[in-house]
Order: structure tokens, then C-alpha cells, then sequence
């Protein structure tokens, strides 16, 4: 099986010489040390320990870890035995070892020695065999016994440190003597030939059943019987310009040479050159200080600057156009021994075992759309036209712009059918070579998809505006009858698989129906290509004589096959990166074509990647937490052990987890899926990002899970943690107790507030209410006041009313008295008359009226006359009889009635109690006596 893979790998590499293994790249930046990378080794969980200038380095998959040495200084080998990390650094050597934190602790090795090490020696190599344990230096080699924990020390001088393991044996180089094994714990010499004493042996490797030795020159010499006899190999290249620095054998028996200054070469057991990688080419260096072979047949470089990863069983092999020459490939074909790519510059070649770059084939230039051989000729379809490949030329044969497509026409072998920008088109064979015959009238839509129902019927796909269904005369010179079909989605295709004419949209996947004359569901299909999780992306494109059907996701290639003995066909997905389906270009004009057998080609933004289905394996993944850290915002993050103590404190309720699985495939992507059980129930959605921080958690039980999905395939384990997260001292059950009596105690104390509360109200609510019957009855009161002063104000206006009307009474009188004595006064001499006028004077100076009118008066104006008595004590009876006059607001036209004497007289008198009253010219008497 071996061999077999040996020839495989031979045959595929030998055919695509420029297309390399996937390379991933670790700068310095990245993994946070120094540039140099001295040795390689992997532990048991395939996590990767890396001897740095800057210390050890710990790299699981997702993150780096760098542990310094006890000294500071570098470290410059390592050696994974059991569950230790032995290394060896500058005047130190010892192990690592895992503590209850998941991290590495130093145990030191070299201090338990009786003999005191040489001054700056420096421990290069370190290698196990048996129970021992190896430590070399440049001048020493110490072995510890691992069981007894002692040290025998053989003093073995040398210009580089390399121990030998040939059948079973060590053996070991000392300068200027020759090359010695190890017997009974002392050093016996093996051979002293002339090579062994100065050249560097810087490696043992089994080559077809010899052992075999290599120098730093590239030279190999065969040890058998402890006969060194050099070797001749097959291909012989000079190292000497670059020099050999280190050497692996290969899982498979091939051979890695690291250089000096020139990268790696890849040979097989016979010593033939597979390939030849360098910094060019993609790696970090071209100086490699170690080589390592993972688990995974992973070749692990360490570099003088960096270190690089070459996934050697990868299924995708890869062509990078480094300097943009060839620009996006489209398509490709393999024909006459010669590999064509046709990309977006133009059409590129070289032959198969050519190590030279692609050529470009002159008057390509432009789009290249398609390369398709067609009974032995290999047409190209160009933005220009149609050309025919004849090695490294191209004859432009048609110049009808823009053709996607070419296909035979079954009834006429000398005719082929073209899909162009602006419709079909005819090419005829005459004489032996291809010319343009046609376009077909009536139908210049662009036709990128088409395919025969019959010889003249065809059906042609427009992404947009859906599918045509054209009649076609005998001649192929016109459309006869078209017929459309609506589109069913964008992303659209039209392609023939396994005898169906296929309508593939980002909807589904429809089948034509010739009797239907119409398109169905195909639900097979539909649902290998479109599922709940993702849906093809593109157009889906068959291969292998329409035998084989593919579709990208942006996880996902998917190649659908029929089935052999059922209608179900056969499903295969291979996982890819997100950023594989970004670097294939448009969505739609995505491209893949097949080979060789199982190998197929899949164009992309920057050259190209081969898949081989052969290789694609079904692999087992562990996850693993590697550490979990409470978090504080005030301090920094401590680690909790991963096993045992998992209870917490209240406090410390804020956990991060970190977990891994060690994967170092470039093309496969590790997503995370978590659930902590007892506050999220429910699994996470699927992330890259390999930590996650719970905040706050409330106090209880917890289990915390976490798996992975590789690809594909789901981790083979859920890892899990459970923990406890006490209560916070407030919540205790003393607390709780002490809360519940507290409670009870303030329950009291509220009822009796609340008591006292509520009898204050009472008291407050009675006096209120006694407030309110006061205020009631003072308003009660106030009202009846009102009512007494509103009935005394009645009767005030009545008794006004009353001495209006006697004083309007009088003055009427008067007036009347006046009139008739006035009449009477004409005839004065008669003595009645004059004894008239007598009675007449009599009554108008009445004194009854008078008294009658003040008790009046006084009754409407209480006190108004005793005031005006006490103010003025000089006033006369008639001078207050003037006063209570104008009191009634009376004008001295009507007073003098009431005085008996004339209007002049009565402004005397007003004038004289002005006098009396002592007022001013300004002010009015009226208004003085109105406000008394």
C-alpha cells in the first residue's frame, strides 16, 4: 500500500510538477516570539511544541502559547516522550510537564548531573531510545536514564549535533575521528573514513532496505554491517551551492532535504527530485533549521524566519500565480500532454513535466471562456471569436464575438453549434479545417447555456430572462418557431447530466420533461444541492462525460454521482474554507474540469487548485479545554485547575473557557458549537472562534459542553465541565434565616407603625372632622350674618326709600306751598291773603316735617348727625338739617324747597358750612360729608 501511495504521489506530481501541497505560514508577528525555529516535536493530543530563540513554544490549532525558558535563554530542541516536553537550551536542559492549570511547568534535569557542564554549551539534539533520554551538545552527550534518574556523559566533539538511530543502534559523529556507536554505555568506532571525519552526517534514513546516511552535501553513503559505502541516486543535484542543514523521512519513505539558503527537495527512495519548494514558491525561508512530520503527515518547517506547514495528504494541490501573470483561470483542458488554462488575460500552457512557468499563446489575449476538445481538435472560445489549439499556437477560425459554448451536431459530423454573446452560430469542416459558417437569424439573445432536444430543437438558458425553446430549420440558418419558459431564479444553468437536461437555479433544480415539453422539481436534486444549512452558490456543472454533477457552497464542494444499483444518486461534499469560494471569482462563471481519472482542476483569482477525489479521507477529531480562567474587572484573570476544584465562590461568576482541536489542514475550517446547561439549554450556533466568556452567572449547578465540526465531520467527543457556583454570603442559609426573622421582627415593627400610623390618622381624621364642623359652623354663621346684614341692608334701602319718598313728599309740599303762595302774593294787600300766606309759611317751616325726616334720616344713617354733632359742635339745627341733605346727595335746587328759602339762599348757607367745616376751596362738601 505504501508503494502504492509512493507511485501515486509520482504520477500526480510528476504530471502538475508546479502545483504544491497547501502551505500555511506562521510569521513571528503571529505566533509572538523569535524568528528562528531550531526543532519540532508533537505531543499525544497533537498539540505542537516548537524550540524558539524566545523560549518553547505551544501551538494547538486555534492559539499560541509561549513558555520562556527558566533563563531567558533560547531553546534549541525539543522531544515530546510520554506526557513530558524534554528541551534543551543554552547551559540548561530538562522537561516540561502539564501543572492542575493546564499550563507547562520546568522541571530542571541538567542541575541532577555530578558533572558540571561546559562553559556556553548550548543543547542542540535531544533523542530517546528505550528508557533513555539523549542530550547533545556540541561537545558532550549526556544520556539520563529515566528510571534510575541518573547520567552517564560521553565526550563526543563535533560541528553538528545529530544522533543516529540505524537498526537499532546509535550512532554518533566526533570531529576529526570518525563515526562511532554507543556499546555497553561507551563509545565504539564505527568507521574513520576521510568523509566521517569532516563532512557533517546530518542524518540517517531506510532506503529500499539500506540504511543510509546523508551529509550536509547531499551525499548518501549506505551503513551495513558497520560498512559505510557511498551511494549513487538516480538524480544527483548539487547541494553544495545551498547545503543540507536538515533531513526527514517521510511516513510514505520519500525524502525532505532542508537547505541552507533554497528551501526543501522532495525525493523518493531512488533519490529522484519530486519537487523542489522554496520561498519563491511559497514558503516563510528558504533556510531550514528542522523538519517534522505530524500525526496528520503534516511537514512541519521550522525556519530561520517563521515556520511553514505543507499539508502532504491534502486533497487540493495548489498552482499560485504569484506575480499575476496568468490572472483568473476560467477554465482549463489537458490535451496533447500540455496543460491550458484559460483565464481572463488570455490562453496560457505548458507541457507536463515542464518546470517553467505558464506561456502565454500569442493573439489570446482577452477573455477565455472555453477550451473543449472535440473529436481530437481543441477548440478555444474567446471574447474574440473562436480559435483552434494547435500546441502553442491559436488560428482564429471565427470572429463572431463572445463564444461560450461549442457542441457537436449529432446528424452532421462536419457542423458544431456555438452559444456566442448575440446568439448561436455554425461552424462548418471543409477541407479539413473549421471555418465560420452562420449565425442563425431570428434569436440574438446571449447563449451561454444550450442543449439539443432533438437535432433541431434546442433549448438555450438566459439568467435573467429564463429559457428559450428554438426550432431550427434543416439548414441551421433561421429560428423557426421559439417558445420562452419564465425564469425560475437567478444563478441559473443548463446543463445535460446523466441523460437529463438540467435547469439548476438558486431555487432548485428542475428537469425538462420532453413529453411535458416542461420543467419539474428534480427533489432528488434540489436536495443534495439546496438544504436548510446552505445552498449552492453558481451554476452547477457536470464532468466526466456528463457523469458526475458539481455545485459550490460557500462551505462546501458537492459532486453528485447516479447510483449504481438505485435511482438515489451518490453524494460526496468536500469541506472548503470561506475563503476558497471568495477567491473563485464571480458567483456563476465558476469553473471545474477533470483531468485525470478522479483529478480535477478548479480554477480560481490567482491560478488554480487540483482536487483528487482519491485522497479525500474521513478523519477522527478530538476537542479539548485547555483552560478556563476566572475573570475580574478590577484584577487580572487567574486559571482555574481543570480537574477537581470546580466549585466557585459568588465572586468569582465570571468564567472563560478556551478550547481547541488540533487540525493544521489549510482547506479545512474548525467551528465551535457550545451550551452551558443550567442557564443556556440550547447548543449555540456554529463559530470560528474558539473561547467564550459567561458574566454574571447566578449561583447553582453547571455543566458546560463544547464540540467541534471539522469540516464536515463532527467531533468524535463533547468536552465538558461541570462546576458549582456557591451563593453569595447573602444568600446563605444562615442569611436566609436571619432575613426570615428580620423580616418577622420588621413585620412587627410595620404593624405596630402602621397601628400607630393609623390611630394618628383617626385622631388627625376626628379633629379634622371637629375642624370641619367648626369651620361649617362659622360659615353657618357668617352665612346667617350675611342674611341679617343683607335683611338690615333691606331695610336700610327700605327706610332710604322710605325718607326719599317723605323727603320727595316734603319737597313737593313745599313746592306746592311755595306755588300757591307765590299766586297768593299778587294779591299781598287783601288780608286774608295774607293770612294765607302766613298759614302757608307755617307748614313750610313745619317742625313736625322735620322730625319726621330726621328719625328717618337717622334710621337709613345711624349716628350720621351725632358724628357731625361731635365733629362740628358749632353746626345750628339748620346747618345739620343742610348736612343731612346733601347727605342724601340733594341739589341745592331741591333743598331750597325743603328750607323755604331760594336757590342763592341755600348756596349761602352751603357757602357759610363750608366756613364752619374749615374746608378748602378744593375740596367738595358734598363728597366731605358723603365719606363721614
Amino acid at each position: 500500500m505504501k508503494s502504492f501511495s509512493i507511485i501515486f504521489i509520482l504520477f500526480s506530481l510528476g504530471l502538475f510538477a508546479q502545483e504544491l501541497p497547501p502551505i500555511q505560514n506562521y510569521t513571528p508577528i503571529e505566533y509572538a516570539a523569535e524568528n528562528q525555529n531550531w526543532s519540532i516535536d508533537q505531543a499525544h493530543n497533537k498539540n505542537i511544541y516548537v524550540a524558539n530563540n524566545g523560549g518553547l513554544l505551544e501551538f494547538n490549532g486555534s492559539t499560541w502559547q509561549l513558555y520562556q525558558s527558566p533563563y531567558g535563554t533560547p531553546i534549541k530542541s525539543v522531544k515530546v516522550i510520554g506526557d513530558k516536553v524534554y528541551t534543551g537550551s543554552y547551559m540548561e536542559f530538562g522537561f516540561w510537564s502539564k501543572d492542575k492549570f493546564g499550563d507547562l511547568e520546568y522541571t530542571s534535569i541538567s542541575k541532577n548531573t555530578k558533572n558540571e557542564l561546559i562553559e556556553d554549551e548550548h543543547f542542540w539534539n535531544i533523542s530517546s531510545f528505550e528508557d533513555w533520554v539523549l542530550f547533545q551538545s556540541l561537545d558532550r552527550i549526556y544520556i539520563y536514564d529515566t528510571l534510575k534518574n541518573s547520567f552517564e556523559i560521553i565526550e563526543a566533539k563535533t560541528n553538528r549535533a545529530a544522533i543516529l538511530e540505524v537498526e537499532n543502534r546509535i550512532y554518533f559523529q566526533k570531529l576529526g575521528q570518525g563515526l562511532f556507536t554507543i556499546e555497553n554505555g561507551k563509545p565504539l568506532l564505527v568507521s574513520n573514513q576521510s568523509f566521517l571525519k569532516k563532512d557533517n552526517v546530518i542524518a540517517s534514513v531506510s532506503l529500499n532496505n539500506n540504511k543510509v546516511l546523508i551529509t550536509e552535501h547531499g551525499e548518501f553513503y549506505s551503513l551495513k554491517n558497520n560498512i559505510v559505502s557511498k551511494l549513487n541516486i538516480s538524480d544527483d543535484p548539487n547541494f553544495n551551492a545551498s547545503k543540507i542543514y536538515s533531513a526527514l523521512q517521510l511516513n510514505d519513505g520519500s525524502l525532505i532535504l532542508g537547505t541552507i539558503s533554497n528551501g526543501i527537495y522532495h525525493l523518493d527512495q531512488k533519490g529522484k527530485i519530486i519537487q523542489h519548494i522554496n520561498q519563491e514558491k511559497g514558503l516563510n525561508n528558504n533556510t531550514i533549521l528542522s523538519l517534522f512530520q505530524d500525526m496528520d503527515n503534516n511537514l512541519w518547517l521550522g525556519l530561520d524566519n517563521g515556520l511553514s506547514v505543507l499539508n502532504l495528504d491534502s486533497p487540493f494541490a495548489e498552482y499560485i500565480d504569484q506575480l499575476g501573470v496568468v490572472g483568473v483561470v476560467y477554465t482549463a483542458a489537458l490535451f496533447n500532454d500540455a496543460l491550458y488554462l484559460g483565464t481572463n488575460q488570455g490562453l496560457f500552457y505548458k507541457h507536463r513535466n515542464d518546470e517553467a512557468s505558464f506561456k502565454l499563446i500569442e493573439g489570446t489575449q482577452g477573455q477565455v471562456w472555453l477550451l473543449k476538445e472535440i473529436n481530437g481538435t481543441l477548440f478555444c472560445g474567446h471574447h474574440n471569436g473562436t480559435y483552434v489549439i494547435e500546441e502553442n499556437k491559436a488560428k482564429h477560425i471565427s470572429d463572431f464575438a463572445g463564444t461560450w459554448d461549442i457542441k457537436p451536431i449529432d446528424s452532421n459530423n462536419n457542423l458544431l453549434l456555438q452559444g456566442n454573446y448575440k446568439g448561436l452560430s455554425i461552424l462548418e469542416k471543409t477541407n479539413g479545417e473549421w471555418k465560420f459558417r452562420n449565425q442563425i437569424e431570428g434569436f440574438d439573445i446571449s447563449s451561454r447555456f444550450f442543449q439539443f432536444i432533438d437535432k433541431h430543437q434546442i433549448l438555450i438558458n438566459h439568467d435573467f430572462k429564463g429559457v428559450f425553446s428554438l426550432q431550427i430549420d434543416n439548414e441551421y440558418s433561421s429560428v423557426v418557431e421559439e417558445e420562452h419558459f419564465t425564469s425560475k431564479g437567478t444563478s441559473s444553468s443548463l446543463v445535460l447530466y446523466n441523460g437529463d437536461i438540467l435547469y439548476s437555479t438558486v431555487n432548485g433544480v428542475y428537469k425538462y420533461l420532453v413529453a411535458n415539453d416542461d420543467f419539474v422539481i428534480d427533489s432528488i436534486l434540489t436536495s443534495k444541492f439546496i438544504t436548510n444549512e446552505e445552498s449552492v452558490h453558481g451554476i452547477l456543472q457536470p464532468t466526466d462525460a456528463n457523469e458526475k454533477l458539481w455545485g459550490f457552497t460557500n462551505n462546501n464542494i458537492i459532486c453528485v454521482t447516479p447510483g449504481l444499483l438505485s435511482g438515489n444518486p451518490k453524494y460526496v461534499k468536500v469541506s472548503i474554507p470561506k475563503s476558497f469560494r471568495r477567491s473563485m471569482g464571480v458567483v456563476g462563471f465558476e469553473s471545474i474540469v477533470q483531468l485525470k481519472n478522479e483529478l480535477y482542476l478548479i480554477g480560481n483569482s490567482n491560478g488554480y487548485v487540483t482536487l483528487d477525489l482519491n485522497k479525500i479521507k474521513e478523519n477522527e477529531f478530538e476537542i479539548y479545554i485547555n483552560s478556563i480562567t476566572k475573570e475580574f474587572y478590577d484584577s487580572p484573570k487567574k486559571k482555574v485547575e481543570l480537574k477537581g476544584a470546580n466549585e466557585f465562590n459568588f465572586s468569582d461568576n465570571n468564567l472563560h473557557f478556551y478550547y481547541n482541536v488540533p487540525e493544521y489542514d489549510k482547506y479545512t475550517e474548525v467551528n465551535y458549537q457550545y451550551k452551558l446547561e443550567g442557564e443556556y439549554d440550547e447548543w449555540s450556533s456554529w463559530s470560528s472562534t474558539s473561547n467564550v466568556s459567561f458574566a454574571n452567572l447566578s449561583y447553582g449547578s453547571y455543566n458546560f459542553m463544547v464540540r467541534a465540526k471539522i469540516g464536515n465531520k463532527i467531533s468524535k467527543n463533547t468536552s465538558h465541565y461541570s462546576f458549582i457556583i456557591h451563593r453569595p454570603w447573602y444568600l446563605s442559609i444562615w442569611a436566609i434565616l436571619s432575613y426570615i426573622c428580620i423580616g418577622i421582627l420588621f413585620s412587627i415593627l410595620v404593624h405596630k407603625l402602621y397601628k400607630n400610623y393609623y390611630r394618628q390618622q383617626q385622631h388627625q381624621i376626628v379633629k379634622e372632622n371637629k375642624k370641619k364642623l367648626k369651620r361649617k359652623k362659622l360659615k353657618n354663621q357668617k352665612k346667617i350674618v350675611q342674611i341679617k346684614n343683607e335683611q338690615l341692608k333691606g331695610l336700610i334701602e327700605n327706610k332710604n326709600r322710605e325718607l326719599a319718598i317723605s323727603t320727595m313728599s316734603i319737597i313737593k309740599k313745599n313746592e306746592f306751598l311755595n306755588a300757591i303762595k307765590d299766586k297768593l302774593k299778587e294779591n299781598e294787600n287783601n288780608p286774608q291773603i295774607k293770612s294765607v300766606i302766613r298759614t302757608i309759611d307755617r307748614n313750610i317751616n313745619n317742625e313736625d316735617d322735620w322730625k319726621f325726616f330726621e328719625n328717618a334720616f337717622n334710621n337709613a344713617d345711624k349716628d350720621f348727625l351725632k358724628k357731625v354733632k361731635i365733629k362740628h359742635s358749632e353746626l345750628s339745627a339748620k346747618d345739620l338739617r343742610l348736612c343731612a341733605y346733601l347727605r342724601l346727595n340733594l341739589s341745592s335746587k331741591e333743598i331750597a324747597p325743603l328750607l323755604n328759602i331760594s336757590v342763592r339762599s341755600v348756596e349761602v348757607k352751603r357757602y357759610r358750612l363750608r366756613k364752619k367745616m374749615n374746608l378748602s376751596h378744593e375740596d367738595s362738601l358734598t363728597d366731605y360729608i358723603m365719606n363721614l
